[in-house]
């Protein structure tokens, strides 16, 4: 998993315009295939994708190293990080896509599907070998499935920056607690620190164990360590504002006197509002209280 708000540092590239020129093709892989172990961040999938070529082995599998499964007869060859070696590969890449076709490389690596480095190696390869851009190439089954994860992860990044719902902690900390099906905190972290830079944040992601910081300042990756797995989405009550409850219950109240129960439309609603999505909004709560108006005012005349 990549913690980096960005792949890797980004240098002056001579493919800065994003056009791409035909290329020479990469070299023959003419040494025997070998299994590749890296610390699974992306700057070490790139570092793996440069010691391919290097060696000229081709990959039989390239595995996080914590997930590594050795054969009878050969260990996994680890590769160390190198960030010079990444940034290289990376700016590299322009000679063959352009940038759009680049950051789908990155987001397949964000999604955590099993075969992800093998998926993005054989892409990368394939534009290398064809000395040019292959994004449009839809005949080939490595760029189809890129181009579908690349979709998956767009709406999924689209949802989160729609239905992501801050609570306030006593220290004026806004809060919030996400599930996504894929690693998309590096893609929203731009939206986030855009749209509330005027306040401090923190959106965790519960099932990888990490979360963004806003500080009034910069956004930063932050870790968090757990003796046990952690299921429960919610804050203490104890560390909540104390008016936290009240915004909870206008906003409830907002949204029961904006619908027009004559309107109402579940199929299409669900269509637009996935139900694993219900968890994150205050709107879809069980109502711990109903709203009333208030009864003891008179109409005037």
């Amino acid at each position: 998993m990549s913690h980096s708000l960005t792949p890797v540092p980004s240098g002056k590239a001579a493919t800065s315009t994003g056009a791409v020129r035909t290329q020479a093709k990469a070299p023959q892989l003419i040494n025997p295939p070998l299994d590749y172990a890296y610390d699974g961040s992306f700057e070490g999938l790139l570092t793996v994708l440069f010691q391919v070529y290097d060696r000229k082995s081709a990959p039989n599998s390239i595995q996080p190293l914590g997930a590594v499964q050795g054969g009878l007869f050969a260990q996994p060859v680890q590769i160390d990080t190198d960030e010079a070696m990444a940034a290289r590969v990376w700016e590299g890449l322009l000679r063959y896509m352009d940038k759009e076709a680049r950051t789908r490389l990155f987001h397949a690596f964000l999604s955590e599907q099993p075969d992800r480095e093998l998926l993005i190696f054989r892409y990368a390869d394939l534009a290398m070998r064809a000395g040019r851009d292959i994004a449009e190439n839809y005949a080939d089954d490595n760029v189809r499935r890129i181009a579908g994860i690349a979709q998956q992860m767009y709406r999924e990044k689209h949802r989160m920056e729609a239905f992501v719902r801050f609570e306030k902690t006593s220290d004026g900390l806004f809060h919030a607690t996400i599930d996504p099906d894929f690693d998309v905190l590096p893609l929203i972290a731009p939206h986030f620190t855009k749209r509330y830079a005027d306040q401090r944040w923190l959106i965790f992601d519960q099932r990888r164990r990490y979360g963004l910081y806003y500080d009034l300042t910069r956004t930063d990756i932050v870790e968090f360590e757990s003796s046990g797995p952690q299921r429960n989405t919610d804050i203490s009550a104890t560390v909540l504002d104390e008016r936290e409850p009240l915004f909870k219950l206008l906003w409830q109240s907002y949204f029961d006197h904006v619908n027009i129960p004559e309107r109402k439309n579940m199929k299409l609603h669900r269509r637009h509002m996935p139900l694993r999505y219900w968890r994150y909004l205050s709107e879809k709560q069980p109502r711990e209280q109903r709203f009333e108006p208030i009864k003891n005012k008179k109409p005037i005349g």
